[in-house]
Parts: structure tokens; C-alpha cells; sequence
């Protein structure tokens, strides 16, 4: 497994030679009616740290990933035995009853990443739930917290600055506000066209965990990757961060603003958009995109604001993600003012 391997070793996660092989990954609990009470319930990981994937959980990386107050993420996809995952394109991997979707949140202190948190996602015969796990202080155990939690951490971020804040765990409702589609709860991340890193989807489908490799006709950039065009970057990051809700079938599909990187309608991705209902989200703003003007945009305006009410995303962050707003504002800047 030598996608397994490789990321394991960018994470710095180490298998025992010789070790006692695990107990599997528990298919009934993943299954069951239940909320399980703890993450190792499931034993998705060899190691009580959750650090060392269990069979069949495999890690994966997103060329783009969603910004959350500079949390690193561990991702990790589970597939039960005998069944495979269908690709569709440059979209969502179809994935079957019995899949689970997990991802760790943690910071760098004092030179050790500490987990904070795992969200699990789970698709049982009913639809996919979503489930949020908090790490004790030992870092051996998380505890399911349906009603969210509330957790100091202080590190460094990107640009050696230190911040201080209440990381936000979600809440079982707020999780399940981000992942609606048409009402229903759907993994957001794991979209072909933003897994083609490090050769991942042909190491999917030679592990059989998708039926084929898809053909993906574009690819979702990292925000930073200059030798990617300023427009992909910026659809990019606006698919990943934002589009989860405001596509047609999203929580904010009411807005009118559909951000998925398929989108081709200017308008539709706010270029000369007036908003459907003019507030105080909007700073006295007239269009969602004004091109060439990004202090006269309401996109900039709530990437900006860290008030409840104003600031988007709503869930997610405490803290301005000052690299994605510099993006954006290049990318506005440069706009046709003629769309």
C-alpha cells in the first residue's frame, strides 16, 4: 500500500514491525442505530493516539482544504470489505453503506502536533451522520461531545504570528448545516478534482477502494501554488470554502450565489450580483463582487469580519484567513470591470 505508506511517513507516523494485528474496523458500530460514545468504538486506529490507521484506512490529502483558524487535518477514508467506491467524474466519490470519512484537528505545541478533535462521517443504510470526538488531555481517547465544545489553544500561525482563541468544535446540528444537499447530509471534501495530489485516486483504484480511477478534467489548486492560474486558485478556494452551501441545492441556495468551481454565469458567482436581501452583511456594499474594486465587495466584507451576523463562513473559524482574503482580493482586483 504504497499510498498508505508515503502519507503516513509526510505525517510522521510510524508502524511497529511484528506488531499484534488490531482488532478490524468495527462494521456493526459504524452501522448501528447508535451514537457511539467513544472514537475507538470504531477502531479506525491501531494506536490509542489515532495516529496509526487501522486496515482499510487509508489517508488522503486535499489539494485545496478548508480553512479552519489554521488547524492541521488528518484525513482518512474507510471502505468495508468487498465493496468499493464508485468515481463520477471530476465530483464526490460515491461511497458505499459502510464507508466512514474521518478527520483529525489539531496544532503544533511545543514541537508535537496535539489533537483536538475528530469528526467522523458515517454512511449508514439511512444517510450519512455526522459526529464530532474531542481528545482528553492524555491524548489517548476521544469523547463524543454532541453539543460541541469550546477549547483554548495558543500557536503559531503560517506567518509566525501567535494567536490565542477558543477553538470551536460544531456542534451535531451545526455539522449537519455544513454537509446539506437537498436537505440530506453529504461528505463535502473528497471531489475527484480536489484528490489528484501525489497520485492518490490511481492508488485508490488499484487498491481497489474505487472501481476506477476517474478522468478528472480540471483540478482544484492549492490557493498558493503560483504556477496555477490567479482564476483557478480563486475558484479553487471558493468551491472548497464556501460552495458546500452556496451551490443550488445548499443551505444558501435562497442567496442566489452559487460558488462550485463548475459554475461558468458570472453573476452567479457575484460578479455585479446584488445581494437577495441588503442588511447589514452587506456593509452598504451594492454587489457581492464589484470587479476590480474588492473593498467595494461584500464577498471581501464577510471574509473579513469576525462578527456573528456578517462574518462568512458562519461556522468553522475565529480568526481571518488573511492568505485566502489576499487571494480573493488579487483575483476581484484584476477583474473585467465590463463583466
Amino acid at each position: 500500500m504504497r499510498l498508505l505508506l508515503s502519507v503516513c511517513a509526510v505525517l510522521g507516523l510510524a508502524f511497529s514491525a511484528g506488531a499484534r494485528a488490531p482488532a478490524p474496523v468495527a462494521d456493526a458500530v459504524i452501522l448501528s442505530d447508535g451514537l457511539p460514545r467513544l472514537l475507538s468504538d470504531y477502531h479506525f486506529f491501531r494506536d490509542a493516539s489515532g495516529w496509526q490507521p487501522n486496515d482499510r484506512v487509508t489517508p488522503y490529502r486535499l489539494n485545496m482544504p478548508l480553512f479552519s483558524d489554521y488547524a492541521e487535518k488528518y484525513r482518512f477514508l474507510y471502505v468495508p470489505e468487498g465493496e468499493q467506491a464508485k468515481a463520477r467524474g471530476d465530483g464526490l466519490l460515491d461511497l458505499p453503506v459502510g464507508s466512514a470519512l474521518i478527520k483529525s484537528f489539531g496544532y503544533e505545541m511545543d514541537g508535537k502536533v496535539r489533537l483536538l478533535e475528530t469528526r467522523v462521517l458515517l454512511h449508514r443504510a439511512d444517510g450519512w451522520l455526522a459526529l464530532p470526538y474531542v481528545w482528553d488531555e492524555a491524548q489517548t481517547e476521544a469523547v463524543l461531545k454532541v453539543a460541541g465544545a469550546r477549547i483554548p489553544v495558543t500557536f503559531t500561525d503560517p506567518s509566525g504570528k501567535q494567536r490565542s482563541i477558543d477553538y470551536g468544535v460544531p456542534n451535531k446540528n451545526q455539522c449537519k448545516e455544513c454537509h446539506a444537499l437537498s436537505g440530506e447530509v453529504t461528505p463535502i471534501g473528497p471531489k475527484a478534482r480536489n484528490l489528484t495530489r501525489d497520485g492518490q485516486l490511481a492508488e485508490f483504484a488499484r487498491l481497489g477502494l474505487i472501481d476506477r480511477e476517474p478522468a478528472v478534467a480540471y483540478r482544484v489548486p492549492l490557493w498558493g501554488e503560483a504556477s496555477a492560474p490567479l482564476n483557478d486558485r480563486a475558484r479553487g478556494y471558493l468551491d472548497v470554502n464556501c460552495a458546500h452551501c452556496h451551490n443550488i441545492n445548499g443551505s444558501a441556495s435562497n442567496s442566489g450565489l452559487f460558488l462550485t468551481y463548475e459554475e461558468s454565469m458570472p453573476v452567479r458567482i457575484g460578479v455585479n450580483k446584488r445581494p437577495v436581501a441588503a442588511g447589514r452583511g452587506s456593509g452598504t456594499h451594492a454587489f457581492d463582487i464589484a470587479p476590480g474594486n474588492p473593498d467595494g465587495s461584500i464577498m471581501i466584507y464577510r471574509l473579513n469580519s469576525l462578527e456573528p451576523g456578517i462574518s462568512m463562513p458562519e461556522v468553522g473559524r475565529t480568526v481571518v484567513h488573511a492568505e485566502g482574503v489576499a487571494l480573493l482580493r488579487e483575483w476581484i482586483a484584476e477583474m473585467d470591470k465590463k463583466n
